[in-house]
């Protein structure tokens, strides 16, 4: 099916008089680790001035310092911040730190970004980013200039981002890493194993401490750092992730999430009345795609055979598709579900930034991360924001988001957890008020402990306590 025209919509949200909250609507970015492709939805251009949640309009002086009174960062004005990311793209860590960089620059901070590891050749992703942080008001220079080194010895904060950027420390700063160490707070959020090398994490024991995502993430770096290595992790702050303002006006604007459900379903080829389950994260092997694809054609045998139920059609969307860079893992996928005919209910869509108009158009997230899980996945608290039941593995930082039977339920990552996965997509179709109760509630917990302004007040305690070790570090040193 053909989805309707722009000017269609348009005239929509001119008669509802609410044209500034969709654009913005159409427009959001997630931070859980999607990179931009053509979508359904590319209705402009990356460089446009209202394309993305990082763009929003340069802020006055007088109004930092007015955000700067109320706002838990404050005190974070006229401090000098240096962001070192071990790249820039629109993946989970990146985006946290742009985030990040835009809370200081809110509140009149100067913030300085470099990223360790670029692209030879040009590469249109970077340079989109690179532009929107320029635009407000970040700083963007080269990791292995002198610049560089000088941003880090002036700085009043250094924060590393992911353990691949521990690689920055030595090749760039070289004899100048043990004065920077005392004033680093290392944000991780990797939960790998291969990331447990002495050449990146060497000095982690002796930064002014690390932040991570999620208490199952602390502890699996605490015990790893200890047991593979033999070094002791410095002072760890757990920092739960939160919504943002502008996606949280979008998930609870009912006008807006019904124009975006519509249209995605009819771009699809989906019903109104159709049940839709969404996993959405980049596709690769670690984030279950393929073992979704076996439990939901396994839950529609169960409804097959189960001749007492009544179901309406089910699809399946997987957003996240990128076959150029999974090209054997996508076409496991897609051969499977061509192997068992599901092309008609089984839909793929490519990576995109605007993940909203599919929060908006599914009935259920499924959030398969295997292993031990998600550091803490975004995607899911943002899917709650949306009233959306999450199915997710009972691994890593899923387990502190979702309630299991309450907001959710929860099976084994791997092969095992296929039919207990296939099961409860079965219980979520056939009841309208176990979906309906577990997203209102959901949505409660999230209005309660997964707010910008939680992460905001958690990331401020942190920051305080590392400038005062720098600044204790600073006298002891003179």
């Amino acid at each position: 099916m053909g989805k309707p025209s722009s000017t269609s919509v348009w005239v929509t949200m001119q008669k509802k008089k609410r044209w500034p909250l969709m654009i913005l609507l159409v427009l959001s970015v997630s931070t859980v680790g999607m990179i931009l492709v053509r979508s359904a939805f590319d209705s402009c251009s990356l460089t446009g001035n209202r394309c993305g949640r990082f763009v929003v309009e340069k802020a006055e002086s007088s109004d930092v310092e007015i955000r700067s009174a109320a706002n838990p960062l404050g005190f974070m004005k006229s401090k000098l911040v240096l962001l070192v990311s071990h790249e820039l793209s629109l993946s989970g860590g990146p985006l946290l730190l742009m985030e990040l960089a835009f809370l200081l620059r809110g509140v009149g901070a100067e913030v300085v970004w470099t990223t360790n590891q670029k692209p030879v050749e040009a590469d249109e992703v970077v340079n989109v980013l690179e532009h929107k942080m320029l635009d407000r008001g970040v700083k963007v220079i080269s990791a292995k200039s002198q610049e560089a080194i000088d941003s880090a010895l002036e700085s009043d904060l250094v924060v590393l981002n992911t353990a691949v950027a521990g690689k920055w420390l030595d090749a760039v700063l070289k004899d100048n890493v043990p004065s920077v160490l005392p004033k680093i707070l290392w944000w991780i959020h990797e939960m790998r194993g291969h990331y447990f090398k002495a050449d990146l994490v060497k000095h982690l024991p002796f930064v002014a401490g690390a932040m991570i995502d999620s208490h199952a993430t602390a502890e699996y770096w605490k015990n790893r750092t200890h047991d593979r290595l033999g070094i002791k992790m410095p002072k760890t702050y757990v920092v739960h992730l939160g919504n943002s303002k502008e996606l949280m006006e979008v998930a609870e604007d009912s006008f807006a999430k019904k124009v975006l459900r519509e249209q995605v379903r009819e771009s699809l080829g989906v019903q109104s009345d159709d049940i839709l389950f969404g996993i959405i994260n980049s596709v690769s092997r670690g984030k279950g795609q393929d073992l979704f694809l076996r439990a939901f054609h396994e839950s529609l045998e169960i409804i097959k055979e189960t001749k007492k139920l009544q179901v309406p059609t089910m699809h399946a969307v997987v957003v996240g598709s990128d076959m150029s860079a999974q090209t054997k893992f996508e076409t496991e996928l897609r051969r499977f579900v061509q192997e068992k005919q599901l092309q008609r209910v089984v839909h793929f869509v490519n990576k995109t930034m605007k993940v909203a108009p599919y929060l908006a158009a599914i009935d259920v997230l499924v959030q398969n991360s295997q292993a031990r899980g998600e550091c803490f996945g975004r995607i899911t608290i943002e899917a709650m924001a949306f009233k959306l039941p999450v199915l997710g593995t009972a691994a890593g930082g899923t387990m502190e988001i979702v309630v299991n039977r309450t907001t959710g339920l929860l099976h084994n990552a791997g092969k095992d957890g296929v039919s207990p996965l296939a099961r409860n997509i079965v219980k979520l179709a056939t009841s309208v008020e176990m979906r309906t109760t577990m997203g209102m509630k959901g949505y409660e917990r999230v209005k309660e402990m997964f707010m910008e302004h939680h992460m905001s007040h958690r990331i401020a305690s942190v920051l305080r306590e590392v400038l005062q070790h720098a600044k204790v570090h600073s006298r002891t040193t003179k």
